[in-house]
C-alpha cells in the first residue's frame, strides 16, 4: 500500500481518504487510486530499477504538467522524487483496449488527441528510438539478459530504416512515445492520455506508428490514422509511421529483455517481448520492405 509518509506529504491526501485501491496494468510502476472527500487521485510509485529503462522522472514530471496544459493529460497534484512518487488527478472515463480502437471513429479521436498533444508546449528532453535501442542493447549484452535468436541479425535493416527516415526528417513535437491503447482514456467525446514516462520531443510519425504497432492494427487502420492526423492521405507519412512502428517493436523487445531480467512485477515480460519481436520480424522479412524504405524517402 501507499506509505503513510507519502499521504501525509500531499495536502490533498493528508485528510479525508475514504478508499485506496490498486490500479492494474502498470509494467514499470505500482499505481493506486485514492478516493477522498474532495476528489479522486492516482498515486504512481516506482522503484530505482526503472533507471535502467532510461526513464527520466524529472522529465516525466515536467512533461506531465505540459500535457495537462495542452488539455490532454491529467493535472499533476504533487511530485515527490524523494519517495519515487507522482500524484495526479484521476481521470473519469473508459480505458481503451486494442479492440476498442478498432471501433468506428476511435482512430479519429486518437488522431485528434495526438494533434492536441503535439501542438502543446515543447517537452523537456528528446526521445530517439535509435539511441534508446543502442542503450538498451548495451545493457542487455553487458548483463547477459536473453534475446531472441535472430535479433542481432537485423542490424542492417535497422541501419536502412535510420537512413530512410533521415531523408525527410522534419521538426519534432512533444510526443508521448509509448501510446498503448491502455494509455488512452475515453472521457466524454475525447481521448485523454496518461503515463508520460517516455515522453519527449520526437517525430510525430513515431507517435502514430507506435500506436498502430502496439495495438496490432492492420495497414488500413494505419492509413486511416495517418490520414486523420494530417487531414489527407500522404503515402510517405504512412511509410514513415510504419517504419517507426517496426523500430518501436524492435526496441521494445530489448525493453522486455531488461524487464525480464530485473523486474519484480509478476508479469511475463519475455512472452510480451516475443510478441513484439515476431511482429518486427514479419516486417523485416516482408518482400515489400525495400519498397517501404523507398516510400519513406520520396516526396508525396
Amino acid at each position: 500500500m501507499i506509505p503513510e509518509e507519502v499521504l501525509a506529504a500531499v495536502p490533498e491526501l493528508a485528510t479525508g481518504v475514504r478508499e485506496v485501491s490498486v490500479l492494474e496494468g502498470g509494467l514499470t510502476n505500482v499505481n493506486h487510486k485514492v478516493v477522498t472527500d474532495h476528489g479522486d487521485y492516482v498515486v504512481r510509485r516506482w522503484s530505482d530499477d526503472t533507471s535502467l529503462l532510461a526513464i527520466d522522472r524529472e522529465h516525466e514530471h515536467v512533461n506531465s504538467r505540459r500535457a495537462a496544459e495542452a488539455g490532454v493529460g491529467p493535472p499533476v497534484v504533487a511530485y515527490l522524487p524523494e519517495h519515487n512518487t507522482i500524484v495526479l488527478v484521476f481521470l473519469e472515463g473508459r480505458t481503451m483496449s486494442s479492440a476498442d480502437l478498432r471501433a468506428p471513429g476511435r482512430l479519429l479521436l486518437a488522431a485528434d488527441a495526438c494533434r492536441r498533444l503535439h501542438a502543446g508546449p515543447p517537452f523537456a528532453g528528446d526521445f530517439d528510438m535509435f539511441s534508446l535501442h543502442a542503450r538498451y542493447e548495451a545493457i542487455v549484452r553487458e548483463r547477459g539478459f536473453r534475446l531472441p535468436e535472430r535479433f542481432a541479425g537485423f542490424a542492417p535493416q535497422v541501419a536502412a530504416i535510420a537512413e530512410a527516415l533521415a531523408v525527410r526528417a522534419g521538426p519534432t513535437v512533444p510526443c508521448h512515445n509509448d501510446l498503448l491503447a491502455e494509455n488512452l482514456i475515453l472521457s466524454g467525446d475525447r481521448f485523454r492520455i496518461i503515463d508520460f514516462e517516455y515522453s519527449g520531443n520526437n517525430d510525430p510519425c513515431f507517435e502514430l506508428g507506435n500506436l498502430w504497432s502496439e495495438a496490432a492494427l492492420d495497414l488500413a487502420a494505419l492509413e486511416e490514422l495517418v490520414g486523420a492526423y494530417h487531414g489527407r492521405h500522404l503515402r510517405h507519412k504512412v511509410a514513415r509511421a510504419r517504419l517507426w512502428g517496426v523500430m518501436s517493436q524492435h526496441g521494445w523487445t530489448l525493453w522486455a529483455s531488461i524487464q525480464d531480467g530485473v523486474s519484480e512485477i509478476p508479469f511475463d515480460f519475455w512472452a510480451w517481448g516475443m510478441e513484439k519481436h515476431e511482429r518486427a520480424v514479419a516486417e523485416f522479412d516482408d518482400p515489400g520492405f525495400e519498397q517501404l524504405l523507398a516510400e519513406a524517402r520520396r516526396a508525396d
